[in-house]
């Protein structure tokens, strides 16, 4: 890692920008040094920053597991980061409303939550992945940008927390409720997402890295590599990643999903200021 990065200023920087839905320059603009260890040592700092104000990870999410996205967004591969117990909301059922306030230019992208009763096993493939989870949602993740305009390089988002902004999870399912192969139907359903009433994109589960279970997978993999980072442990949620491409909300605005070929229900949210 490039000594010359004060990687302490760089964390206070990005946290105050998403403590106060502030924008800035894009690390990487300024600092071509900055890179992925880098950005991941900058997003630790801002961690241990929220543990310190009393916020309590519950699980991670996964960035960037859908390929159709990495060219528009200029990245290369999957990323990661801590949710807290202050950014995801279970809801009750189906219908929810979400503030837009708090964010930076949101977008809305659907995806699969898995809950885990027991650490996935690395050389397990998705069948080890398969065994250590107790229960399934669909949800939407709300992402934002505290870069104007969407504009960064990979290792700018991992320090952003990879674009996070809240999870809002749909109705809990036991695993079984998938059927007798929950491998192929997490791969082979389909989502049609609307926006007060029109069709805008319909996705598919294979577009999660081919397998919302792989991008579990992975993240084992990077977590066993990256050695300051604990490894998924019972009681956490995962959110996989999305399902079509990220698309861009404003206030007033409605968006459905609505899942085919898994027992999951759809979603509605309305959007307020």
């Amino acid at each position: 890692m490039p000594t010359s990065l004060d990687l302490h200023a760089l964390a206070l920087e990005v946290k105050a920008a998403q403590d106060s839905m502030r924008q800035i320059r894009p690390i990487t603009d300024r600092l071509p040094a900055f890179d992925l260890s880098a950005a991941y040592e900058v997003a630790n700092l801002i961690h241990d920053a929220r543990l310190a104000e009393g916020a309590r990870p519950v699980g991670r999410k996964i960035g960037f597991t859908n390929p159709d996205m990495w060219s528009k967004f200029g990245v290369r591969e999957p990323i990661w980061a801590y949710i807290y117990d202050t950014t995801v909301v279970q809801l009750k059922d189906t219908i929810a409303t979400c503030p837009l306030s708090n964010f930076a230019e949101p977008k809305i992208e659907p995806e699969i939550v898995l809950h885990f009763h027991s650490t996935p096993r690395a050389e397990g493939g998705l069948r080890g992945v398969l065994d250590a989870i107790d229960w399934v949602a669909h949800g939407f993740e709300i992402v934002q940008s505290h870069y104007p305009g969407w504009k960064f390089q990979a290792p700018d988002t991992v320090a952003d927390w990879a674009l996070h902004g809240t999870l809002l999870i749909g109705p809990a399912l036991p695993l079984a409720k998938l059927g007798s192969d929950p491998v192929a139907a997490l791969e082979s359903f389909s989502l049609d997402l609307s926006c007060d009433g029109r069709h805008i994109e319909t996705g598919k589960g294979s577009n999660v890295l081919g397998n919302p279970l792989a991008a579990i997978a992975h993240l084992v993999s990077v977590l066993a590599k990256q050695g300051n980072h604990a490894p998924l442990s019972a009681g956490e949620i995962v959110t996989t990643g999305t399902i079509t491409t990220a698309q861009s909300i404003k206030e007033g605005e409605t968006w459905r999903s609505e899942l085919h070929g898994v027992a999951m229900p759809g979603l509605r949210v309305k959007f307020s200021a």
